[in-house]
């Protein structure tokens, strides 16, 4: 059984709100074996320009469902977050099963099978690839790299830890910074 937690930033919880967002996302629980357990962390939160933003994240063994959206209407943000997490669950047990047969075993993931339909709907696909040489540099001139190519991230060498690092331009505007473990 799905266990839904609550929580709100600048607005108050109202009954019916929670009854809402338990009604639509006990819809996922039909994607959860009955012998777990998995634990929905809702944060609703609303802006002084009346729009409201609705984040789920559902931790798992094996993965982490996440989504968040913005909208004026936060009942109409409860539904778009719902239908994104169902298709992050059918993309996730596409790849799954495609393994699986690729290997010749799947593991134990606890997810209750999705339809054929539903996932040959939602398999992903790779369309391009590009390769690239990484550059030595700082995480500044990469951002200039990444503002004068027009892109949301950038990938470079980080000149200081001679590592794979990504900048990124994240929703408020501002910038991040991804490093890796060497």
């Amino acid at each position: 059984m799905l266990t839904i937690n609550v929580r709100g930033e600048n607005i108050e919880v109202t009954q019916s709100i929670r009854d809402y967002v338990e009604k639509r996302l006990s819809k996922m629980e039909k994607y959860f074996s009955e012998d777990s357990s998995p634990i929905a962390h809702v944060n609703l939160k609303t802006y002084p320009s009346k729009g409201t933003k609705v984040e789920v994240t559902i931790p798992l063994p094996y993965m982490t469902l996440r989504a968040e959206e913005m909208n004026d209407d936060m009942y109409a943000g409860v539904d778009l977050v719902t239908d994104k997490l169902e298709r992050q669950v059918k993309k996730f047990k596409t790849r799954v099963n495609r393994k699986g047969r690729e290997q010749g075993s799947i593991k134990d993931i606890p997810l209750d099978d999705v339809s054929a339909e539903d996932a040959k709907e939602d398999e992903s696909q790779i369309v391009r690839t590009k390769r690239l040489s990484l550059k030595p540099m700082d995480a500044e001139e990469a951002v200039l790299q990444m503002e004068m190519l027009g892109h949301e991230f950038f990938i470079f060498e980080d000149a200081e830890t001679n590592g794979a690092s990504i900048v990124y331009k994240r929703n408020d505007g501002k910038y991040g910074l991804i490093e890796t473990n060497e």
